[in-house]
């Protein structure tokens, strides 16, 4: 039986880039977008990146939030890319609510690939979902470690993410399902943008290029390439040997935030005096974490281990990081400049 691959969330940063990779190398491709009018978007991006096989491509409409649309889309898929992960935009104090939309939206992926005898799921995770627990700075976090879901500072799209995953792998391990669950666990995605659409780590730069930050946290960060996760997605759902497993997606190394920006300073130097050269004492995170619950997440941030392994990836899959974290950064900056958003 000749594979099709099911892409959930086409438009989107990663979701462009992993049907990009698939067709290149051949594969048939569906992929899903809540509305086909974005459908000449996707078409119109592949051809002005020149991707080969884009006749091997075809649209279904299907929201997460939504049961219609599911079954069309797994109708003849042997494997499922889950890249879309729904964003609650209601009121953030209903703490439940703004957990659901994920969780909901995994197990109306998972229910319906299952009724298709769908052979593998490949689900984008979070590195929210592993290492925001591990405040030990002289450990290493790997595919073992677990976030807490009550960790003092977890945002809760973090939250939320971590939480669809333990129902994704909850749902996978019950008796009556046949079908392989792997998760791959990308830490803060850069690398360069196929279109004007972005990845919401973008934000760290942009906040650092628009002139709001007078002096900048000393947070160290976790970076991976979008073209990196792309190609872990994919050897993850070639490899028999992924099945059931967790894998990070991480460049080597971390960098911090006034690294970043000295990176921005001497590429772009039109942005000097946009990007604060002037450091935020921890102290002030700590003490702001008091009374505000984005100075509360940053300290968290601060305080986590971030000597995060890349190991099992490189092992059990034959991944390596496609180039450094400064080369992943300034394709992200080149990118931006070509879509006109650097301000």
């Amino acid at each position: 039986m000749t594979k099709k691959i099911l892409v959930t969330g086409g438009n989107g940063f990663l979701g462009l880039r992993i049907i990009s990779q698939l067709l290149t190398k051949g594969y048939d491709v569906r992929t899903t977008l809540r509305s086909l009018d974005k459908q000449s978007l996707v078409l119109d991006t592949l051809a002005a990146n020149n991707i080969a096989n884009v006749n091997q491509l075809d649209f279904v409409q299907a929201d997460l939030s939504r049961d219609e649309g599911w079954q069309e889309a797994m109708n003849g898929i042997t494997d499922v890319m889950s890249v879309a992960s729904p964003v609650f935009f209601g009121n953030t104090k209903d703490k439940n609510a703004a957990m659901r939309p994920a969780i909901d939206g995994i197990t109306r992926i998972i229910g319906a690939a299952q009724n298709a005898g769908v052979e593998r799921l490949v689900m984008t995770a979070n590195f929210g979902g592993v290492g925001f627990s591990n405040l030990d700075k002289n450990s290493i976090t790997d595919e073992n470690d677990w976030t807490n879901p009550d960790q003092k500072g977890l945002s809760l799209y973090e939250k939320s993410k971590l939480l669809a995953e333990k129902e994704a792998w909850k749902l996978v391990n019950e008796s009556d399902n046949s079908m392989a669950l792997t998760t791959i666990n990308p830490v803060a995605i850069l690398g360069p943008a196929m279109n004007g659409h972005i990845s919401g780590s973008f934000g760290i730069l942009e906040n650092l290029m628009n002139g709001s930050m007078k002096r900048i946290p000393n947070i160290p960060l976790n970076i991976v390439d979008v073209r990196d996760v792309a190609d872990l997605h994919i050897r993850a759902m070639e490899n028999p040997n992924a099945a059931g497993e967790r894998f990070i997606a991480t460049a080597d190394g971390q960098i911090t935030m006034p690294e970043m920006a000295a990176i921005i300073r001497q590429h772009y130097p039109q942005l000097e005096n946009k990007v604060a050269d002037k450091i935020l004492p921890n102290w002030m995170v700590r003490v702001g974490s008091l009374f505000n619950q984005q100075a509360k997440e940053g300290q968290l941030l601060l305080d986590m281990n971030r000597n995060v392994s890349n190991q099992k990836a490189r092992k059990l899959l034959g991944w390596q990081p496609i180039g450094s974290i400064e080369e992943t950064i300034l394709a992200t900056l080149q990118s931006m400049d070509k879509f006109g958003l650097l301000k």
